[in-house]
């Protein structure tokens, strides 16, 4: 079933890359600056993190971090971080949101979730680009830059199957909406976003794995902050929590197929 929702998306690709550019217009249209607030506030965010952390109060982490400064630790971390909850909350209200569309069309439910998630990739893309760029310097262009390719294309297909997943859930029961809010405003905590995961008791390392962005933003910053190649526990990992959801979805996918609709 999931293959079928999958060749479907395929199929619809060039469809999906239309709503996607719609959804981001759609999110601020009627405003003077038009999409652009699309990527002011991770901009700003980002800008905050510097001024704050590196020039205002000069913190520093310790020697066992990838880099001193505090500031542009977190800014590394926080860009793969805000496109991972933009892409996961917005994929959870996906089918809400198009549950008229979609008792009027034959439309594949899973295109609505993917529009989301295309339309995040779109605006956080080109900034974690900037970022690498401005980050390379530091270890003279390492070759270890392309990794960053395979750890965006992962990520992008992680946020695809738990949105589809979490949209599905919301359909049939509306509390998973805040459900997923508040545990994003929490995940960041089980992550290395905001510190370096040698910080982290050796005892609870584990649990920074129930983080599905854990190993992704650990292969970021490797890349990013060191120039060197993610470790395979960061493809290993990711690849397993890919696995599972997926296999989740599948059977969700099946058991909602005739009742979907009307939930919406």
């Amino acid at each position: 079933m999931l293959l079928d929702e999958v060749r479907a998306l395929w199929a619809a690709r060039g469809l999906v890359w239309v709503l996607a550019k719609r959804e981001i217009s759609a999110r601020h249209a009627g405003s003077v600056a038009g999409a652009v607030w699309a990527y002011l506030p991770p901009l700003l965010t980002v800008a905050a993190y510097y001024l704050v952390f590196d020039v205002v109060f000069a913190m520093r982490l310790g020697e066992q971090a990838p880099v001193r400064s505090v500031g542009a630790y977190l800014i590394v971390g926080s860009l793969p971080w805000m496109a991972f909850c933009d892409s996961i909350s917005r994929a959870t209200n996906s089918l809400i949101d198009a549950g008229s569309l979609l008792q009027k069309n034959p439309l594949p439910p899973a295109l609505f979730p993917a529009r989301t998630v295309v339309a995040s990739a779109v605006i956080f893309g080109p900034l974690i680009a900037l970022m690498t760029l401005a980050y390379a310097p530091m270890h003279r262009f390492s070759p270890a830059l392309v990794a960053l390719l395979p750890l965006a294309l992962l990520q992008v297909v992680l946020c695809w199957l738990l949105g589809y997943l979490l949209a599905v859930c919301a359909a049939a029961l509306r509390d998973v909406t805040a459900i997923v809010g508040f545990v994003l405003s929490v995940g960041i905590y089980l992550s290395p976003v905001l510190f370096p995961a040698s910080m982290f008791p050796a005892a609870w390392t584990w649990v920074l794995w129930l983080n599905p962005m854990a190993p992704l933003v650990g292969g970021y910053q490797s890349v990013v902050l060191s120039g060197q190649w993610p470790q395979w526990s960061t493809w290993i990992v990711t690849l397993a929590w890919i696995t599972l959801t997926a296999l989740l979805l599948d059977k969700v996918v099946k058991r909602s197929q005739e009742q979907l609709v009307d939930w919406l």
